[in-house]
């Protein structure tokens, strides 16, 4: 008998379904003003400022377990996501965390080289 996948499997699956193939895809804004559309942001803040560490933060969080693949493409920066990502990560679900570092190799140096 076959065994059934985990929830966090199915998870996974679904967060690495919608990743870019490369992360310099990600041309989203790096300063600014910028409006989440209500499939992402559907409860609280839907308007952030780039330029405020903590809105940045809530943004990326946002957009990261929200997003779909052309989300991910038009809000969210490379540069912006491989800097954010030592403090991101531990914002951001364990199954987020696990689908992006297994992508990007990248994010998990910018980890090790901030820890």
């Amino acid at each position: 008998m076959a065994s059934q996948p985990g929830l966090s499997d199915l998870r996974r699956a679904k967060f690495a379904q919608r990743l870019p193939t490369a992360l310099s895809e990600l041309a989203g804004p790096e300063h600014g003003t910028v409006s989440l559309p209500l499939h992402l942001a559907w409860s609280g803040l839907t308007t952030f400022d780039l330029d405020q560490p903590r809105l940045r933060m809530s943004y990326y969080r946002i957009v990261l377990a929200e997003g779909r693949h052309d989300d991910l493409i038009q809000y969210l920066h490379h540069e912006l996501l491989v800097g954010l990502w030592p403090t991101l990560r531990s914002l951001v679900s364990r199954d987020v965390r696990v689908v992006w570092e297994s992508a990007f190799g990248e994010l998990v140096r910018s980890a090790r080289a901030a820890a």
